[in-house]
């Protein structure tokens, strides 16, 4: 892998990695690919899935809930990632 895909592949858009990823996971799902081939597949897949990843929790920390205290003011929280939250 060279330094250039390194770069270029955070800057990836959401929408596309997820799409890739869905494009795939079809191909996988089909059986009738060589070892070599499907390796390929399975590595860009996992290197796909951990850049959608990495952007969806940047989102989830920019995310602010607006709530509405007692006493009438609004405030802006941050978005609880987990349900323990």
């Amino acid at each position: 892998m060279s330094d250039k895909n390194e770069r270029a592949e955070p800057e990836l858009a959401f929408e596309a990695g997820l799409e890739r990823l869905e494009r795939i996971v079809k191909e996988l799902e089909q059986g009738d690919l060589p070892l070599e081939r499907a390796l390929e597949l399975f590595e860009e897949g996992m290197r796909l899935s951990g850049i959608c990843r990495g952007q969806l929790e940047a989102a989830e920390n920019k995310v602010e809930l607006l709530v509405k205290k007692s006493d009438g003011k609004v405030e802006a929280v941050p978005f609880p990632v987990n349900e323990d939250e």
